[in-house]
């Protein structure tokens, strides 16, 4: 094999694509169609409480389209990742909706699903032979962790893919667990003999689909040759430049040169990226070293509090030009208010016109705003105890007589009722750590259906 054409249709599932590009994917007759459905990019909650990224009939019409195409085309259909978190139960739920699909379409299809959900007990094994190490910036692994997380995951590498797509009767659709996201076009690539760096590198950028592109669109065909591989946008007025797809590579990576993964780390100081058409980049260079010990990343999260908020407009210049004195001043008045409650939470007051979304990060000196947006977050142990301390937190600012304050009515602006809004349960991760492991494949069950006529 020459070149080897892999097709992204999204770069998130469920997000949706344009048909158009979709099908003028088709035209290059790829190899394989792969797209990701997962991200941690959201947050914790998915893992901690069981939800999905997208709703189910997000995913269900976008296999509506995928799975007739793939089985046309006689090429495999690889979703990873499955639900956003990869876990068992969102593997189970994909299954079922892409045998819903084949079976209102009336095809026989193979469908595999591999799972990523490590049992605790696996975990606490490691951690007790210590062959748990700490991600970056996370603290140690302890047993109290492994026994509060809702559910523990791993990013498993190409190895599950390779295993099922060189079995003697390879699926034509592949449900994935929790997935690095680059794993299934490296599995497609050095199963076929082609170099694991550019297979890898490859996967990196067209994993995210035309992101890479300007303007950034969705679907995107990444084309592995022996020497190189080449990335082309699906919209015809949308261009892959050399300097977009170099970007691209360093996007969501502590490091530009060096991006690790199960099972090795990529490795771009010498790599070029070129031109080949306006649209069409070209990338060679890249390396691969493996690791002497392969590791797996495990993902997992928990319950920490409840958390209420409430929205309020301010647009007194009086007020603003005295905003960190008023806000104190309210963080005052509610510990004295509630000293017993508000000692159990954690307020947050997000100031969305005035350093919001960078905060103390903010490098911007221009004019200040005329209007600002505080949404005063609060965390507290229940949900009531939340809502008190936001309750308090609102009437506070509403009602305080800063000095100079002309106006004998309310300081906010309130767009929503109820005017403290319950969000539910707050969850972070606290299982964010490297495994060791011994077997890639054993690691990560499958299961076979198939959907007959």
């Amino acid at each position: 094999m020459d070149s080897l054409r892999i097709l992204v249709p999204t770069p998130m599932m469920g997000y949706g694509f344009p048909i158009k590009e979709f099908e003028r994917g088709l035209t290059y007759k790829p190899h394989a169609i792969v797209l990701d459905a997962g991200s941690t990019d959201s947050g914790p909650q998915k893992l901690a409480l069981g939800e999905m990224t997208c709703p189910a009939s997000a995913y269900k019409k976008e296999m509506e389209i995928l799975i007739p195409a793939a089985v046309k085309a006689k090429v495999p259909l690889i979703i990873t990742s499955a639900g956003g978190d990869g876990t068992n139960e969102h593997v189970d739920l994909f299954m079922e909706l892409a045998e819903s699909v084949a079976k209102a379409h009336q095809l026989e299809v193979r469908i595999a699903a591999v799972y990523s959900d490590i049992p605790k007990d696996t975990v606490r094994e490691a951690l007790k032979n210590n062959k748990i190490s700490a991600m970056t910036n996370v603290p140690d692994l302890t047993f109290e962790d492994i026994d509060d997380v809702t559910v523990i995951t791993a990013q498993m590498g190409a190895e599950p893919y390779i295993n099922l797509l060189q079995s003697e009767n390879p699926p034509h659709v592949i449900i994935g667990g929790r997935t690095y996201d680059p794993a299934p076009t490296a599995a497609i690539g050095i199963m076929n003999g082609f170099a694991p760096a550019l297979a890898w590198h490859m996967g990196k950028i067209i994993e995210c689909g035309a992101l890479c592109a300007v303007p950034s669109g969705k679907s995107v065909i990444g084309t592995l040759y022996h020497d190189h591989f080449t990335i082309e946008p699906m919209n015809e007025n949308s261009q892959a430049k050399p300097h977009t797809v170099a970007a691209h590579t360093m996007y969501e990576k502590s490091s530009p040169s060096i991006l690790p993964g199960p099972g090795g780390q990529l490795l771009l100081n010498d790599c070029d990226f070129s031109a080949v058409t306006d649209s069409v980049a070209r990338v060679a260079g890249s390396k691969f070293a493996p690791d002497s010990q392969y590791r797996i990343k495990l993902e997992g999260a928990k319950i920490v509090g409840y958390r209420s908020i409430t929205v309020m407009g301010l647009r007194d210049p009086i007020l603003l030009s005295q905003l960190d004195d008023v806000l104190k001043y309210v963080r005052t008045e509610v510990a004295k208010a509630l000293p017993d409650e508000s000692s159990q939470c954690t307020i947050i007051m997000h100031e969305y016109g005035r350093n919001g979304i960078m905060q103390s990060l903010e490098s911007y000196n221009g004019p200040s705003a005329h209007e600002v947006c505080v949404i005063a977050e609060v965390t507290g142990p229940t949900q009531e105890i939340a809502q008190l301390v936001t309750n308090r937190v609102r009437t506070t600012l509403l009602h305080y007589h800063y000095p100079g304050r002309i106006a004998t009515s309310g300081n906010i602006g309130m767009p929503f009722t109820p005017l403290e809004i319950p969000l539910g349960p707050v969850c972070a991760f606290n299982v964010y750590h490297l495994m060791d492991i011994t077997d890639p494949i054993a690691q990560f069950p499958t299961r076979i259906t198939e959907v007959t006529l």
